[in-house]
């Protein structure tokens, strides 16, 4: 799985996050992504909700199971990417880029720093 981005952190619950300044992007990885199959519908907060570090932001289903998100970090929800509300199986197709889900304006950047780097998330999935 070396398609995995190092510019990330990743949570244990296969949920990804890439700063860019004090906006944070989440989507999920390449594995979720695979083991769930066939992602047939994915619930995204509204823009201005707000969360805890932790807090779940969502979830998931596919034709196999539904998955609640997770969020590492605080924030409020700047955007949401109506394409995935359109389209749920382009997170199947790209995970990392086009099916991204939601921006947060970060609180406390910080808690970047506890979450997973690369090597780590890709020790607890066995690559």
């Amino acid at each position: 799985m070396s398609d995995t981005p190092s510019d990330r952190k990743y949570l244990q619950t296969h949920e990804w996050h890439k700063p860019a300044g004090d906006v944070v992007t989440l989507g999920i990885t390449q594995f979720a992504a695979d083991e769930l199959t066939d992602i047939t519908y994915v619930a995204l907060p509204k823009v201005g909700q707000t969360f805890k570090a932790g807090d779940r932001f969502g979830e998931v289903e596919s034709v196999k199971a539904t998955s609640d998100m997770y969020t590492g970090v605080a924030g409020t929800v700047t955007e949401i990417n109506e394409a995935v509300n359109a389209d749920p199986g382009l997170v199947n197709r790209d995970p990392y880029e086009a099916g991204w889900l939601i921006k947060l304006k970060a609180t406390n950047a910080a808690e970047l720093d506890g979450l997973l780097a690369v090597d780590d998330y890709l020790k607890k999935i066995g690559h």
